[in-house]
Parts: C-alpha cells; sequence; structure tokens
C-alpha cells in the first residue's frame, strides 16, 4: 500500500522560507515522478514543482519563479520542496503526489495515482 506524508508546513512571514517533506512508503521516488501541487481557499489546486524519477525537476514558473526548489533524499526515499521569498499569495494546502513507476512527470493531478493528506502552509503579510 503506498502512502505519501506531508510535514513541514505553518505560519510563516512575507519573505520567510519553509522546507517541506514529503515520505513515502510502499514506492520508491528513484522510480516515480512526483509533483508538489497547491491548493488555495476558493481556488483550484495548481502544479507547483516535479521531479522526473530520473531527476530533471520543472516548475510553474508565473506562480513560484525561482523561488521554489524541489530535491529528493534517495537514502530517505523523502521529496522536499524548499520554498524562499514566501508570499501571502503562496497561502495554500500543499500536497505530494506521485505517478506510478516509470512515468514521464505531468503537471496535471488527474494523472497521478498517489496523494498525500496535504500540509498547510499560511503566509502573514
Amino acid at each position: 500500500q503506498v502512502q505519501l506524508v506531508e510535514s513541514g508546513g505553518g505560519l510563516v512571514q512575507a519573505g520567510g522560507s519553509l522546507r517541506l517533506s514529503c515520505a513515502a512508503s510502499g514506492l520508491t521516488f528513484s522510480s516515480n515522478a512526483v509533483g508538489w501541487f497547491r491548493q488555495a481557499p476558493g481556488k483550484e489546486r495548481e502544479f507547483v514543482a516535479g521531479l522526473t524519477w530520473d531527476d530533471h525537476s520543472t516548475y510553474n514558473w508565473d506562480s513560484v519563479r525561482g523561488r521554489f526548489t524541489i530535491s529528493r533524499d534517495n537514502a530517505k526515499n523523502t521529496v522536499y520542496l524548499q520554498m524562499n521569498s514566501l508570499k501571502p499569495e503562496d497561502t495554500a494546502v500543499y500536497y505530494c503526489a506521485a505517478r506510478k513507476p516509470w512515468l514521464e512527470l505531468s503537471r496535471f493531478q488527474h494523472e497521478y495515482h498517489y496523494w498525500g493528506q496535504g500540509t498547510q502552509v499560511t503566509v502573514s503579510s
């Protein structure tokens, strides 16, 4: 059974930083494309960043424009999202998601097979 568990969310002031973690059991991140999505109140869930199984990253540049970095620690089977220069508009529930093994990275949430429960990020002005 696959389980993704996010952590690291919280309340931070504008300009601050947070690092989100997504720990997996039942799958190996080195074989699966992983995406971070977020959903703000009243808005649709949007793609934030993703990492292919062979370690290529991509971002929603309109939203995060060089402020966020996705990375992976294979030994810990954990994916991270480092978020710097946070803005109030980054406030959302952040979700980690994974595709089945060896599939390409996708920006579309319906193409992901496994989801975490989400972690709240709140950025105060």
